[in-house]
C-alpha cells in the first residue's frame, strides 16, 4: 500500500531541495500540510498537486 503521507524530510528528498525550503513552502501556503501532534505531514497528492502547478517558464522560487 502506498503511502498518503509524507514527513518533511521525505518530501524534501522528492523535491531535492532543503528541508528549511520546504518549511518555507509550508509556511507560504504554496505547499499544503497538515499538522498531527508535533509532525508535519505533507499528503502525497498536494506534494504531486504542487509539483504539476510549478511554471515551467524559467522561474526559480515558486512561492515568490
Amino acid at each position: 500500500m502506498e503511502r498518503l503521507l509524507l514527513r518533511v524530510p521525505e518530501v524534501a528528498d522528492r523535491l531535492t531541495m532543503s528541508r528549511s525550503k520546504v518549511y518555507q513552502l509550508i509556511q507560504s501556503g504554496a505547499l499544503p500540510s497538515v499538522r498531527i501532534d508535533h509532525s508535519r505531514r505533507v499528503r502525497v497528492r498536494d506534494l504531486e498537486a504542487f509539483v504539476a502547478g510549478l511554471d515551467c517558464g524559467g522561474r526559480s522560487d515558486p512561492a515568490a
